[in-house]
């Protein structure tokens, strides 16, 4: 089949290279003018694995508004905050025979994906597959070649045979997809893993291998497991693994698959740009509302995450100007009113 990827970041790179490689048509189309034109310039992008043997890639990349090619499947790696804008743009060559693959980060991007596709045509994954995208043009696979796996379910949980050779052809490239009946249930279990994983390794600025070592890193992980277990359970979900079973996950991706990761969020904020925390940490506490369960936990990273945000933009040299000013202009006054009296 053809595939065309919208958002050629690190995991859209990921995927269709690994497509592209298998013997499959892929096309990517972005809105980021820097990827885009650097990857023309270079004609291809810069592929390495865990940092080592650098090489060039031929691919094919599009702004939205120029792409005028027909997949039969689209796959979807966009930010969730990104996701509407960059659907409207690329509306003009959606059909209705085509299928949409997304393993994007967080909750809420299904809800827009059906504003365009109706169920039976959309799959939900969850990919732990670290990749990280250096600069613009230029991408990293963590992990040995084959390291990685995905769950991904069909929404209406009835697979058709376009769902299962979708599933065939990721195998073929290695993605290593694990087919499931349980949608929301295969959906929330990368939002926790997320919720641990990502949170806590941007606020320390540590990698996935870092950050499994901790003496404290099990506490923190199950506090945050247990409560996003607890909110999934008021709200009927049935999750595609057990509370230890999701721990047990957290540690072995860390320890074994990733441990050189530095999860997206960590790789977003540190290049001052908004983070996903409101649709992982802060999408588990706000569910719990719904069910009068606040996983405070959840919350407070969240707002962790966020002053972090804010921390990065902040102008602290012209804050500190301003002070000085204030004071040396309060000074004046108060030298003023001293030598009036």
């Amino acid at each position: 089949m053809k595939y065309t990827v919208l958002g050629a970041g690190a995991m859209g790179l990921r995927y269709g290279v690994l497509l592209q490689e298998a013997g499959f048509d892929v096309d990517f189309v972005d809105t980021w003018d820097q990827q885009v034109d650097t990857i023309r310039q270079q004609k291809g992008v810069y592929v390495s694995r865990d940092g080592q043997n650098k090489h060039l890639v031929p691919v094919n990349i599009y702004y939205p508004e120029e792409y005028k090619g027909d997949p039969d499947v689209l796959i979807v790696f966009t930010k969730q905050y990104q996701l509407a804008d960059f659907l409207k743009r690329s509306a003009h060559f959606f059909n209705d025979k085509q299928y949409v693959v997304t393993c994007m980060n967080g909750m809420g991007h299904i809800e827009k994906l059906n504003q365009y596709f109706p169920e039976d045509r959309v799959l939900g994954g969850t990919a732990l597959i670290g990749t990280v995208l250096n600069k613009a043009g230029d991408v990293d696979f963590i992990g040995a070649k084959g390291a990685g796996s995905m769950n991904i379910a069909n929404e209406t949980e009835k697979p058709d045979q376009m769902t299962h050779q979708i599933v065939d052809e990721f195998t073929q490239a290695g993605l290593n997809p694990n087919l499931t009946t349980n949608f929301l249930g295969t959906l929330m279990a990368k939002v926790i893993f997320n919720s641990v994983v990502n949170t806590l390794c941007t606020m320390f600025k540590i990698r996935m291998g870092e950050y499994i070592q901790s003496p404290v890193a099990k506490k923190l992980g199950v506090q945050l497991i247990n409560e996003a277990f607890d909110v999934c359970e008021r709200a009927g979900i049935t999750l595609l693994n057990t509370r230890k079973e999701e721990w047990e996950t957290v540690s072995y991706v860390s320890r074994v698959s990733n441990p050189l990761h530095f999860p997206s969020m960590y790789q977003d904020i540190s290049k001052n740009r908004q983070t996903e925390v409101d649709y992982i940490n802060g999408y588990i506490y706000e569910l719990g509302l719904k069910y009068h369960y606040e996983a405070k936990t959840h919350d407070f990273l969240r707002n962790l995450v966020h002053l972090a945000e804010f921390s990065g933009t902040f102008d602290v040299d012209g804050y500190i100007q301003s002070v000085l000013e204030s004071d040396k202009k309060h000074a004046a006054q108060q030298s003023s009113a001293q030598a009036k009296s």
